[in-house]
């Protein structure tokens, strides 16, 4: 694999879908404030600046949605794992874009920072 490899990228439906069906999880790669603001149900929370040192947390099993604020982060998130031997996918637009959709975040009154 290159060092430019493409991540697939997986919308907010459709992530939304992949995480009812049990398909995929979601890693969360942005900081702590971040992340306490507002975050998506049940998901694996990791700063991008640990990843390196915590990928053996992550489930080899199901695919792994990484999400960040924009997109970028997780991107990078994303091709780290990839490279690891993990199904990923980046979700596009990332925490902004999930909350254009008016899907949910934990807590109930959250938002993106």
């Amino acid at each position: 694999m290159g060092l430019f490899t493409r991540v697939a990228r997986v919308d907010p439906q459709q992530a939304a879908e992949l995480l009812r069906s049990r398909e995929a999880v979601v890693l969360d790669v942005r900081e702590p404030i971040e992340w306490k603001a507002g975050h998506i149900r049940g998901s694996i929370h990791i700063p991008l600046g640990e990843l390196a040192g915590r990928t053996d947390s992550l489930p080899r099993d199901r695919t792994i949605i990484a999400v960040c604020r924009s997109g970028n982060r997780s991107a990078a998130a994303a091709r780290t794992l990839q490279r690891d031997g993990y199904r990923v996918e980046n979700l596009s637009g990332g925490m902004r874009r999930w909350e254009r959709a008016g899907l949910e975040l934990e807590p109930g009154n959250g938002r993106i920072l």
